[in-house]
């Protein structure tokens, strides 16, 4: 039987908060070569170990602060709203001061601790403060109480067993991405360089330059938003999504079949002007703030989003505190309209890629859904991992 003891954080590593350069004494603090890691960078981070975020910082940057550089293995834990994004440094890292990042003691597994901050990241967010946002100190994080394995051996298993799950689904995200890049290629050189079609850049016959309006139908009218509250009362059974991701899971669905959602306000577009997509399918509800289309035209919905995928729709924002892309907006953007044989022939050819796509995605909701059981009773000491050999 395993043994497990009771510690605080600051019994197992070194707790390091972060800081942002000071633009008096470092006016062009960016640009550097020394990787510097915000929030941010790991609001859409979906694996463990991180090497570099948005932005990099000089030497000049990180020395007219107070952040420091913390060794490879350090965990980067989110401590100011929003709390409980954590990641594993790959290699030398600083952080602003949203983090209060854990630099593992010899006697801790990093890739362990990396998972006992996921496990009590409840615990730790409740321990915030502050009445703008809430924060939880330096202080407060090395007072936190844990519990972990006396041997370094029981460590090891734990997040072995974890490692290997989320092992598979990276890997899945990493094959997903590779088979998205492929389609999006196919694509822009079929329908945006005509490269199958002419040797110049001249609209092939029976071609014709149209608008989003032509190839799309909307479903907006369909939509149904509910609020927090709503939803807590309900099952988790169904997904149910927002603007630009899956925001939470209820009891029962507006849709079902395969669908494009593309935001309407919010965050509409990414850094470089191009849509938020998501490409959902089976049976789901959807808020009110994003567009929920399918195709017309002949255009299939993996069609739609790979065309989306490619068009940048930066002109049609509106809005200077809430970005909004309008029906009425997103139907003016020019589309070129291949003829009907021609959008047949390509969606025979990527429809193996999206299934593809699509079995792996399920795969992941599997393995998430496994690695998400185990992590509680692993980390109690519910499932004891002592006579578990690997």
């Amino acid at each position: 039987m395993a043994q497990w003891k009771t510690c605080t954080i600051s019994d197992i590593g070194t707790v390091v908060g972060g800081a942002t350069p000071s633009t008096k004494k470092a006016e062009n603090y960016e640009g550097g070569q020394i990787a510097w890691i915000t929030p941010k960078d790991l609001s859409t981070f979906k694996g463990r170990y991180i090497s570099r975020g948005e932005r990099n910082i000089t030497e000049i940057g990180l020395n007219s602060c107070s952040t420091q550089l913390m060794p490879p293995n350090t965990v980067l834990f989110s401590s100011r709203a929003p709390i409980g994004y954590v990641a594993i440094a790959q290699n030398e890292v600083c952080t602003n001061q949203g983090f209060k990042s854990i630099i593992p003691n010899k006697d801790i597994e990093p890739l362990f601790l990396f998972y006992l901050l996921k496990y009590n990241k409840d615990k730790i967010e409740n321990m915030g403060s502050g009445t703008t946002f809430k924060e939880v100190s330096g202080n407060t994080m090395k007072g936190i109480e844990v519990k972990v394995p006396c041997l370094f051996k029981e460590q090891k298993k734990i997040a072995s067993i974890l490692g290997l799950l989320d092992d598979k689904i990276e890997e899945n995200e990493r094959i997903n991405d590779n088979l998205e890049q492929q389609a999006k290629a196919l694509y822009k050189n079929w329908f945006f360089e005509f490269s199958p079609f002419t040797n110049g850049k001249k609209l092939p016959e029976n071609w014709k330059v149209g608008s989003v309006g032509d190839i799309v139908q909307f479903h907006d009218s369909k939509r149904i938003p509910l609020s927090s509250s709503e939803r807590n009362k309900m099952q988790k059974i169904y997904p149910y999504y927002g603007a630009t991701s899956l925001m939470d899971y209820v009891d029962n669905y507006l849709f079902d079949g395969i669908y494009l959602l593309l935001g309407e306000d919010g965050t509409v577009v990414n850094n470089l002007g191009f849509p938020i997509l998501q490409y959902v399918y089976g049976q789901f509800w959807v808020n009110n703030h994003a567009h929920i289309i399918t195709g017309k035209e002949g255009f299939s919905v993996e069609e739609l989003y790979l065309f989306f995928s490619l068009t940048n729709i930066k002109s049609i924002v509106t809005g200077a505190v809430q970005q909004k892309v309008s029906q009425q907006n997103l139907k003016k953007v020019p589309a070129i309209i291949p003829s009907r044989n021609i959008l047949h022939t390509f969606d025979e050819l990527i429809q193996p890629i999206f299934t593809q796509i699509r079995n792996l995605r399920d795969e992941t909701t599997h393995l998430t859904s496994l690695r998400d059981t185990l992590l509680p009773k692993l980390m109690s000491g519910e499932i004891d991992v002592s006579e578990i050999e690997f």
